[in-house]
């Protein structure tokens, strides 16, 4: 499994270089491959994306590799075939490209991959009938989608895999990963006591794990959280249609977002560390704003969640990921939010998914499906962000009762929440540019105090 490389103090860089030369060469290919190009406009028209943010890798002769070097690009020590090179560029979100040293010296990339979700939904929505080269369940699958011009073009399925090898999975592997798929699918959230649904999601990852593996086990993780966050959120059941209609899934996606209690908070790291992700940077706005963040990845499948909890002043300079938190006097915008839906590790559901978008053309096309995006949070040249408007979810009158009780909310702000519910959950439109990996902590603030329960529900009631 591949470490996490990060740049100290998880100062991520702008790789504009690197993302120009990659942008030429796709646009090279497409101009040899018209079928990837009809497929690319598709996109943009049809779902709000750009192909680069479907591109998993392309193939080019060595002469290239010199300028992708001089780029940032380094070697990745990956399963690859003989006589190939990987390059990664180490602290950008890229394409990958893979040299080949045999090939003949080319202008233009042998062949390009783009990455679907799942296979067979891609070929059946673009009326490919030939056998993809791997077994379902395979770690990695691929078929030929067209050959132009002597520019190869494909489609790769991946399941819990970054190498580039093609292996046909073990006998009673593909029957273990519907297994987990069921597993995960089925897994009890809701509680009488919380402690007991952190217990039980505990023994449910430990099956996964012994019956697929770690970065099998969190692909399909994932994926099942993703289909259990769209059941209760609109702007993501039209995107995710949009998107199905040709073949593409959630594979654009960016990071999943986790909000979680005080209690819960070490029990969810912890269950994040045990499917491979490990801990990036975290955030702390200060003490008026209340919260904190631990960002997590596993490089090896290609996963970055952000996980949201109230904090204290005292707390930042501690890894407040490592133990748990006492309860507290009162609760801000995360706590409330568990407060009165459950943790996103349990009974919620994430509060929302971000994927990678062209940010503005998918406002125009959402706002044709009645769809409303809020102000942008984050408005730079190289990260933009905006929450479509949340889902109202219905709040359940015991979790408002145990909230005034404790005096965490009003008479008013409990009676307001049982009649009109709460904001529940968000789509967030995002765009980067230059491979930028990380976040706008100054930003992120304002968006969690924009979202409060409290401030919406007075905004809602006064109308």
């Amino acid at each position: 499994m591949p470490a996490l490389n990060a740049p100290d103090n998880f100062n991520w860089p702008l790789a504009y270089e690197a993302e120009a030369l990659l942008s030429t060469h796709i646009n090279a290919f497409l101009a040899k491959n018209a079928t990837a190009a009809r497929l690319a406009a598709r996109m943009h028209a049809e779902t709000g994306t750009e192909f680069f943010e479907w591109t998993d890798h392309f193939v080019v002769s060595q002469n290239h590799e010199a300028a992708f070097r001089a780029a940032g690009f380094v070697t990745e020590v990956t399963d690859v075939p003989t006589f190939h090179t990987v390059l990664a560029h180490p602290h950008a979100m890229l394409p990958r490209v893979i040299v080949s040293l045999k090939a003949t010296p080319a202008a233009a990339p042998l062949s390009l991959a783009i990455r679907p979700e799942f296979l067979a939904d891609f070929m059946a929505r673009h009326g490919l009938t030939g056998t993809p080269i791997g077994a379902p369940c395979a770690r990695y699958r691929l078929i030929a989608v067209s050959e132009e011009n002597g520019a190869l073009f494909q489609a790769v399925e991946r399941l819990g895999y970054r190498g580039f090898i093609v292996s046909e999975p073990r006998p009673g592997f593909a029957d273990a990963v519907l297994r987990v798929r069921e597993l995960w699918r089925t897994r009890k959230r809701d509680f009488a006591n919380d402690d007991d649904g952190e217990k039980h999601a505990f023994e449910v990852l430990q099956q996964c794990l012994d019956l697929v593996g770690t970065d099998v086990a969190c692909e399909l993780y994932f994926a099942e959280e993703r289909y259990f966050w769209e059941l209760r959120n609109r702007a993501g059941r039209v995107q995710k249609r949009r998107q199905d209609l040709l073949g593409l899934g959630w594979a654009n996606h960016d990071h999943h977002t986790f909000r979680c209690s005080r209690r819960h908070f070490p029990g969810l790291v912890r269950f994040m560390e045990q499917l491979g992700l490990s801990k990036r940077e975290r955030f702390y706005a200060g003490a008026e704003a209340g919260w904190g963040a631990q960002v997590m990845e596993t490089p090896a499948v290609g996963i970055v969640v952000f996980a949201d909890v109230d904090l204290l002043p005292d707390e930042v300079d501690e890894d407040y990921a490592a133990k748990r938190l006492p309860e507290v006097a009162k609760v801000g915008t995360v706590g409330l939010w568990c407060g009165l839906h459950g943790d996103s590790f349990l009974q919620s559901g994430m509060h929302h998914l971000e994927a990678r978008f062209n940010h503005p053309l998918l406002k125009e096309q959402l706002a044709a499906e009645g769809i409303v995006t809020m102000k942008p949070f984050s408005d730079f040249p190289f990260l933009k962000q905006a929450f479509t408007e949340g889902e109202r979810w219905p709040v359940n009158p015991a979790r408002a009762e145990l909230l005034r009780k404790k005096g965490l909310i009003t008479n008013a702000q409990a009676d307001g929440f049982i009649k009109d519910g709460a904001i529940g959950s968000h789509l967030e439109n995002l765009e980067r540019k230059g491979g930028f990996k990380g976040f706008n902590q100054k930003a992120v603030s304002a968006i969690i105090a924009a979202v409060d329960p409290r401030k919406v529900q007075e905004a809602h009631a006064a109308h």
